[in-house]
């Protein structure tokens, strides 16, 4: 008779443990996997020199007694982003930024928040102008509320919806308010003339722009320019596709032999003006935005177009800019119209193209 021996379970392996103990954590670094794994190597080096730079400013510096808490943490990252010339790469900049909020807010025990941090001490003003955007407005809002930004300035006008209670529930902003409408150049102008900052940045609320992605050009008006552009070139088709409006823009820069600039125009937001441009230009000539790019040119400002945010796609289709010919594609054609006609009273007929060898004062003889 065969006695019938039970055999003990083999224990697991080494390879079977370590398989189990990777499931569990798993689940732990998957969050921590996906937060990592969209950063290059670079960024990944910033971010943790941000978090070591505001674990450091924490221990000597509390800001939780000033009045302008974003503003005087932005103080300290401007020092600490200055001396590594992070401004350089954008990537590299918003990473450190990112790093340096949680840095900060960690080591001081506080809830981290969603702060943007800008390359620059001085002040920043921020102008929107709005009509009928409830939709969009909140959203516009909350990304201008992540920057330490000095003023922000909302015109509402000719608004039939609840934006103006949407602004006003969302913002501590200046807010102007006409039942009539006024156009978005206008409204502009009217925020520019109200602002007192050093550096003035324009949107509008009809789409929401990331704070990342406005960095560029508070940064090119800290660095000396004048004019900060939205580069839409690389949203823009073949030239035999261009549209009226695009050919107008790139025509008015051409004849100011200003070609680099192709079809970029201070009509397409955003865009940013120092405070030395808008005393030079005045706020009047923003209402015809051609027109103050003229003035711009011909005074000799610094002019740059250093990023680019897609406006084209992106800008709302509605009645009256739809189609050829539509009432907008119009206004905008007569806006250069009228700006190259400053330029003819300013510089003489043909504007800065010299007429070398026709003799016209023969014929008067």
């Amino acid at each position: 008779m065969k006695l019938s021996i039970k055999k003990p379970k083999p224990r697991p392996t080494s390879a079977v443990m370590n398989k189990k103990r990777t499931r569990f954590k798993r689940s732990s670094l998957r969050s921590r996997s996906k937060r990592t794994l969209s950063l290059t190597r670079t960024e990944l080096y910033w971010r943790n020199w941000g978090k070591r730079a505001g674990q450091q400013d924490a221990l000597a510096h509390d800001i939780t007694k000033e009045p302008y808490q974003k503003k005087a943490l932005n103080n300290l990252w401007v020092e600490r982003a200055n001396s590594q010339l992070l401004t350089a790469n954008g990537q590299s900049y918003e990473a450190a930024s990112k790093g340096y909020v949680k840095g900060y807010f960690k080591a001081a025990k506080l809830q981290v928040p969603d702060w943007m941090l800008i390359p620059t001490a001085r002040s920043v003003c921020a102008i929107v102008s709005v009509m009928n955007e409830e939709r969009t407005i909140v959203k516009v809002i909350k990304q201008l509320n992540r920057l330490p930004l000095d003023e922000i300035i909302i015109i509402v006008n000719g608004s039939s919806d609840r934006t103006l209670e949407k602004v006003r529930a969302h913002s501590h902003a200046l807010i102007v308010h006409y039942p009539d409408p006024l156009g978005h150049d206008v409204g502009r102008s009217i925020g520019a003339k109200l602002s007192h900052s050093d550096i003035l940045l324009f949107l509008d609320g009809d789409f929401v722009v990331q704070a990342e992605k406005l960095i560029p050009f508070i940064y090119d008006v800290e660095r000396g320019s004048d004019l900060v552009l939205n580069n839409i070139t690389p949203y823009l088709p073949l030239f035999s596709r261009w549209d009226s409006v695009t050919v107008m823009k790139r025509f008015l820069n051409t004849t100011l032999k200003r070609p680099e600039l192709n079809a970029n125009s201070l009509t397409a937001v955003p865009h940013a003006l120092s405070r030395n441009a808008l005393e030079r230009i005045g706020c009047s000539e923003l209402m015809v935005p051609p027109k103050a790019q003229v003035n711009a040119i011909l005074a000799g400002l610094r002019i740059t177009a250093p990023t680019s945010v897609n406006v084209v796609s992106e800008n709302k289709i509605r009645s009256h800019n739809r189609g050829k010919n539509n009432t907008v594609a119009r206004l905008i054609i007569g806006d250069h119209v009228e700006a190259l006609q400053l330029a003819m009273q300013l510089k003489g007929e043909r504007i800065v193209f010299p007429d070398i060898i026709r003799k016209r004062e023969f014929l008067k003889r």
